[in-house]
């Protein structure tokens, strides 16, 4: 059974809930925590939007098993991609082999903020190849220099750096970007379970590297309850194609819900308190190729969500899904190696 984890959503969670959800998690089993990277909320009905990387410092002092990722962080406008490697070493020698860096090309909700225009999605996927180079060079320590063609890098040096550099996870929505995955990343996440994209990622270099999805869902009591909830906070799951990287204010998102019914959540989400959908939602993961999925609850509810996984959801589960050791793309390789040897 793929291994679980916990979705930490900066858009609905301010700065210490977020902390207490990351300890919760630990607590409830989960083996590793994902955590959004936005300035702006998708709706002003989240309310929040704090910045990530202060969240992690204090999320890595407050745990002590669980790994981490950011998921995921863009570093090719808002951040120059030698301050994501600054933060992203800082981070991970503070966590001492826990944290593994997401990336992906952004969205315009995010990044439109600096006034760079907004690229198609061919350049944003070059862009972001560009920022790995320079990032992976920084990483090697000493003083190192880069020229690109999007991105310049001089003098610079990374004075504190982490045993071993930061793992990286790429999010993949998109064939070129499934490949840049297994070309350049040690793993590769999803917003939904995607066969097409897992054989691109395997087939250009990640047949031994770990896939992760993200599987969003609304526990509460009853389903009605959850439903609602659902349709209030996420009616994002009733968008359909690009939308999600193009619109580049919460207003835009909230004009394009208009449209979007309770019901068409419910259909693209799992609502209500029903261990069986939970666990057939993650089996199909397993079957389709996604050897991690994050579980993310949308709603106030974080509580009686962990409370529902460590009591109901867990115990359903093989109990290999559940380990108290988690493993993040590189270990969970070398685990891998050593089965087959």
């Amino acid at each position: 059974m793929p291994k679980l984890g916990y979705k930490l959503m900066s858009e609905e969670l301010g700065p210490r809930e977020l902390v207490a959800c990351a300890v919760g998690a630990e607590e409830a089993g989960f083996e590793f925590a994902s955590i959004s990277d936005h300035y702006f909320p998708w709706l002003e009905e989240e309310g929040h939007a704090p910045f990530v990387w202060s969240v992690l410092g204090s999320i890595a002092t407050a745990t002590e098993r669980l790994e981490l990722t950011t998921g995921v962080t863009c570093p090719t406008f808002r951040y120059h991609p030698a301050i994501v490697a600054q933060a992203a070493a800082t981070t991970a020698a503070l966590m001492k082999g826990r944290f593994f860096l997401g990336l992906g090309t952004g969205e315009n909700l995010n990044e439109h903020i600096i006034g760079r225009g907004w690229p198609s999605p061919d350049v944003r996927l070059e862009m972001l190849d560009e920022a790995i180079k320079a990032m992976r060079l920084l990483w090697e320590g000493g003083a190192q220099s880069f020229h690109g063609r999007y991105y310049t890098v001089e003098d610079a040096r990374l004075y504190t750096l982490p045993d071993r550099p930061p793992d990286l996870m790429i999010a993949a929505s998109n064939p070129g970007a499934a490949e840049l995955a297994g070309r350049d990343g040690e793993a590769m996440i999803n917003t939904e379970p995607e066969a097409d994209l897992i054989t691109r990622f395997k087939r250009t270099g990640g047949s031994d590297k770990p896939c992760y999805v993200e599987m969003t869902v609304c526990w509460a009591k009853d389903e009605r309850r959850a439903r609602r909830t659902a349709h209030e906070i996420w009616g994002l799951a009733g968008l359909a194609g690009m939308l999600f990287t193009e619109l580049s204010m919460p207003s835009h998102f909230e004009a394009a819900l208009e449209p979007v019914s309770e019901d068409k959540v419910a259909e693209a989400i799992i609502c209500g308190p029903d261990t069986t959908r939970y666990v057939d939602a993650i089996r199909k993961a397993e079957a389709t190729g996604y050897s991690h999925v994050c579980l993310h609850q949308v709603g106030p509810d974080q509580k009686g969500f962990l409370d529902f996984c460590q009591r109901q959801l867990f115990p359903a589960l093989p109990r290999a899904s559940r380990t108290q050791n988690s493993r993040g793309p590189r270990r969970a390789q070398a685990a891998k190696r050593r089965r087959s040897g």
